[in-house]
């Protein structure tokens, strides 16, 4: 019986090197539906802390494409990796990179 790849070198991540043109545009698609519910909790007259945090970020139309699609990584070549390569991207705030990189 010859070994598979993933039973010789562990398990075999197939991650591509770069977003589709359609993982793009759900990424604006997410950034934007995060928009408008901080408008409409905004719009309800509600006041936290979290909220003045929330208003506090850029908006999508207002964020380079840079920041849309990578973030910072110390360990990556130009200080920056797509964001596709971060666990649970699609759930936490990646919209304040630090400047610079």
């Amino acid at each position: 019986m010859f070994p598979t790849s993933p039973t010789l070198s562990g398990l075999l991540w197939k991650i591509p090197w770069r977003l589709s043109a359609p993982r793009k545009a759900r990424q604006r698609f997410r950034l934007k539906q995060v928009d408008s519910v901080i408008e409409a909790v905004r719009a309800s007259g509600v006041e936290t802390k979290s909220l003045n945090v929330a208003l506090a970020l850029p908006k999508e139309h207002e964020m380079p494409a840079r920041d849309k699609y990578t973030v910072f990584s110390p360990k990556s070549r130009g200080y920056r990796k797509g964001i596709h390569k971060v666990p649970k991207w699609t759930r936490i705030t990646q919209r304040v990179n630090p400047r610079g990189f």
